[in-house]
């Protein structure tokens, strides 16, 4: 019996589909086994996000005191005994935004908003254990670095309330984009 052409070419892509199907039911594709699971305490030392509003900003205090003896153990040997840059960028210079004649990217003259200062030294420093500061001791140093920049009096105590507070003397220079339109 004969079988007009368009059957037998129906038949063989079904048997070629079939043969496929089974072949891939028995090699199943698994992912590279790379690095190891987090547990849920490990994910939450990273899972903090603090907005520029100071949303997310944890309980805790410090004073640019407190912060001045963090800073000399933790960070002078790399920005500078004075916050003036060394093997790593400087982050003390007069509180003015940046210019031509002016091109400090330091805390002072560039950072729009102070709960992000906070935020970054909670995640990042010191290079060598980043997120083993406090949040006393991160407001502590957070509150130097606005000292030292002639943002803060060398008095007044930061804590999620008066950082959130803090005005910037760059917040103004930024163009912002609305990305909701």
């Amino acid at each position: 019996m004969s079988m007009p052409r368009g059957t037998t070419v129906a038949i063989s892509i079904v048997g070629v589909t079939l043969a496929a199907g089974s072949l891939a039911a028995d090699t199943a594709i698994q992912a590279p086994r790379l690095g190891t699971p987090l547990s849920a305490g490990e994910v939450a030392k990273w899972d903090r996000t603090i907005f520029a509003d100071g949303r997310g900003l944890p309980p805790g205090r410090g004073t640019a005191r407190d912060g001045r003896i963090i800073y000399a153990q933790q960070c002078a040997s790399c920005h500078g005994v004075r916050g003036e840059g060394g093997t790593a960028e400087e982050l003390v210079n007069e509180p003015k935004p940046p210019s031509a004649d002016n091109p400090s990217k330091a805390i002072g003259s560039y950072w729009p908003f102070a709960p992000t200062i906070f935020d970054f030294v909670r995640r990042s420093m010191p290079p060598a254990a980043p997120g083993s500061l406090s949040a006393d001791e991160t407001y502590a140093v957070t509150a130097y670095l606005l000292f030292a920049n002639g943002i803060i009096p060398e008095s007044q105590e930061m804590n999620a309330a008066a950082l959130s507070a803090v005005r910037m003397p760059n917040r103004d220079g930024f163009v912002w984009i609305d990305v909701k339109k």
